[in-house]
């Protein structure tokens, strides 16, 4: 018999053979124990992840001469022949090539026939997403509506081109890539069942490279097998996928931390020389410091690592270099790979890259001054804003007479948005106000404890007013405060938070300084009170009657 790859040698034949997919197998195989199959099916994900293996395992499984199994015995008859596909009722059709309005016409005539040998028809349409519009308006009754006797199975890597109207009349199983640790698990079981000797290295290698698909994880197997004397090495796996050694970028990373351009250089010679592809290099590289960053961020997550493995080099690394670094030499070669896909010299710009990271400062990052002093400077600062904020007459070393000289006529007057607090005044409510008022203090001390003294050095001499199920007035006592914090973004998101957080409601955070809000608040009770006096029952003093209304009867208190 001719030599079969390894792939389709050991494709999955039951449920617990499709690896890393169990959110799909228990679900299926619950079904099938329970018998609620359905009509139609459709299988998403990327490429050598087991959407087809597990549609043909589904289709054993319904006709098994067992059933109801969670597992295809793959011993009868039926089983046997749906393996080899000898059977005429399981139907694989690729709809790449399949793709016309009379080829989805000749399956909805044949599909009210009922299967010849085995219990149910089963169409396994491969890559659905490529048949045509037409095809695919053909398909929908039959796909809706089928005759008890069928099950549709759709297969594709891009869910997204296939109209809702399809995906709506399928259950949707969504396969995710495969770790690399289940890949390496699974290649185990093959290489010690073939009699293979392999180096679990060169297994893990084998593993990164497929990216999550076992097709693809199998098929640099075999290659490697295939290349490999005796025994698959390192050295094997390395060549076959054209990854670039960790021994090697530990190496480069190391002489870009001790600065020394010559010897990154000479590194780079020395791989270039092996016929490496500088694009697949970068990449590599890349991926390198990514995988170094989330180690010093999260080390226990090992299986997030896409390139490496944590040796003792790189463990010393990445304790030497800063996160702070590791952003530059990103963005750094990032850049150097977005220049290298539109040139016919790539090693030009990988070559400048490696030096020009050899030449970063540790500093860099902060223009090559200390950012210590820096931050407590600002640290000062707002200390000093806050402080005047809160005695606004008066600057810290200036007399009190200087300040109400300064001129303040290059500052434009702040007005407050009067129509949109008349809005507010139309649905406030007293409960509302109350409401937030309750939670003022813990607004501040919120504030406080996030290290944000001057926002909440703004509030020190505010308070809400009236609150809406949709908004709140907050009246500041001068003009240049309700200014700097209705300009300020942060703040009002944060307090607008903190409304959320207190009274479960989105509330839009309206400024208005204290000599606005009595013109507005009394514009407003005014034209309340002439529309109150013209209907019937108007005994009472309709500005006091508006102003109970808005601010309860112990907030008021009338004089002659």
């Amino acid at each position: 018999m001719a030599y079969q790859a390894l792939y389709r040698v050991w494709r999955p034949q039951q449920f617990i053979d499709v690896v890393g997919q169990e959110h799909v197998t228990t679900t299926l195989q619950n079904a099938l124990l329970q018998q609620k199959i359905s009509h139609a099916y459709l299988f998403s994900g990327p490429r050598g992840t087991g959407k087809t293996s597990a549609a043909k395992i589904l289709a054993k499984a319904v006709n098994c001469e067992r059933a109801p199994i969670t597992e295809p015995c793959n011993e009868c008859d039926s089983c046997r022949g749906i393996t080899d596909g000898s059977i005429p009722d399981v139907i694989e059709i690729d709809a790449a090539s399949n793709n016309g309005v009379e080829e989805i016409r000749d399956i909805r005539d044949k599909v009210k026939y009922a299967p010849n040998v085995v219990k149910y028809k089963v169409y396994i349409i491969d890559e659905v997403h490529m048949l045509s519009i037409g095809a695919f308006n053909a398909l929908l009754k039959t796909l809706e509506e089928p005759p008890k006797h069928v099950i549709f199975i759709l297969a594709t890597t891009e869910p997204h081109k296939i109209p809702l109207t399809i995906i709506s009349r399928c259950q949707r199983f969504d396969f995710k890539r495969i770790t690399a640790q289940a890949i390496v698990g699974r290649m185990k079981q093959i290489v010690e069942e073939s009699g293979v000797d392999c180096d679990e290295v060169a297994l893990q290698i084998i593993a990164r490279a497929a990216e999550g698909g076992m097709r693809d994880a199998l098929s640099l197997l075999d290659q490697a097998i295939s290349f490999s004397q005796d025994r698959v090495t390192l050295e094997d796996a390395l060549t076959v996928t054209g990854t670039v050694s960790q021994n090697f970028l530990n190496q480069l990373a190391r002489a870009i931390y001790e600065k020394n351009a010559a010897a990154g250089l000479e590194a780079l010679e020395d791989l270039l020389l092996q016929g490496k592809d500088p694009v697949r290099f970068i990449e590599d590289f890349i991926y390198f410091y990514r995988d170094m960053l989330l180690y010093k961020a999260a080390p226990a997550l090992e299986e997030s690592m896409e390139r490496v493995m944590l040796d003792d080099h790189f463990l010393n690394l990445a304790n030497d270099i800063e996160s702070g670094q590791i952003y530059e030499l990103i963005e750094v070669l990032n850049k150097a790979q977005q220049e290298m896909r539109w040139t016919n010299h790539p090693r030009i710009f990988l070559e400048v890259a490696i030096v020009k990271l050899c030449q970063l400062e540790k500093q860099s990052l902060s223009g090559g001054v200390e950012i210590e002093p820096l931050l407590k400077r600002i640290e000062q600062l707002e200390e000093r804003l806050a402080n005047l904020q809160q005695n606004p007459g008066a600057a810290a070393g200036e007399p009190a007479a200087a300040a109400k000289k300064a001129p303040r006529s290059n500052r434009k007057g702040f007005q407050a948005p009067a129509g949109k607090i008349n809005e507010v005044l139309k649905s406030a409510t007293k409960a509302n106000l109350n409401a937030i008022k309750g939670r003022w203090g813990d607004l501040l001390e919120m504030l406080a404890a996030k290290q944000m003294r001057s926002q909440a050095a703004l509030l020190n001499e505010a308070e809400p007013v009236a609150a809406s199920d949709a908004a709140v007035v907050i009246k500041f006592k001068y003009e240049i405060h309700c200014q700097m914090a209705m300009e300020n973004t942060r703040f009002i998101e944060t307090v607008s938070g903190a409304m959320y957080e207190y009274t479960g409601k989105r509330m839009q955070v309206i400024g208005v300084p204290e000599d606005q809000w009595l013109k507005i608040r009394e514009s407003f009770i005014s034209q309340r009170g002439e529309e109150a006096t013209e209907g019937p029952g108007a005994s009472e003093d309709p500005l006091i009657a508006e102003a109970k209304k808005l601010f309860g009867d112990e907030l008021i208190q009338i004089q002659d």
